[in-house]
């Protein structure tokens, strides 16, 4: 089932089962926010059960760097932003990727990791990257760091 995230009024709705529900949520909604903000497109995710391609797709280019999340994803979303393709995956852990892919030729690809207010950094990722601190007022305290893709992917869509 669709949730479109609310932009005000912080819900746990589809992480619940998050031991970090509360951060995690705060964090959903201030991506939410950010694709309002510079979009005006809303933020709408989707259980990632429903959706394994999603999932398969944003393993695959993590594989690119040797990065595995064994984490369970609880959602996903895929902002429509026309000629960039935005793929979001949500773990039950508090960590939240998205890959950043430009159909233009040259564009901007990479993959993005922000981590929830009080969560360790994944072994995966901690030897691997830095991440920098950013405040925000639904989130807390983000943690965030990227890297550049250098393959080609195809996006699937959100069925």
């Amino acid at each position: 089932m669709a949730y479109q995230v609310d932009l005000k009024d912080v819900s746990k709705v589809g992480l619940t089962s998050s031991p970090v529900a509360s951060a995690l949520a705060g964090l959903r909604a201030n991506e939410a926010r950010y694709f309002w903000n510079k979009y005006k497109v809303p933020f709408i995710t989707y259980p990632a059960s429903e959706q394994p391609a999603i999932v398969d797709y944003v393993n695959t280019v993590l594989a690119e760097r040797d990065i595995t999340i064994t984490a369970q994803p609880l959602e996903v979303a895929q902002p429509p932003v026309d000629g960039t393709d935005w793929t979001y995956v949500i773990y039950a852990n508090g960590l939240c990727v998205n890959v950043l892919y430009e159909q233009a030729a040259g564009g901007k690809r990479a993959v993005g990791f922000k981590l929830s207010d009080g969560m360790d950094v994944p072994a995966s990722l901690a030897d691997k990257f830095k991440f920098v601190r950013q405040r925000s007022k639904l989130a807390g305290t983000i943690r965030g760091s990227y890297f550049v893709i250098k393959g080609e992917y195809s996006t699937p869509a959100i069925q």
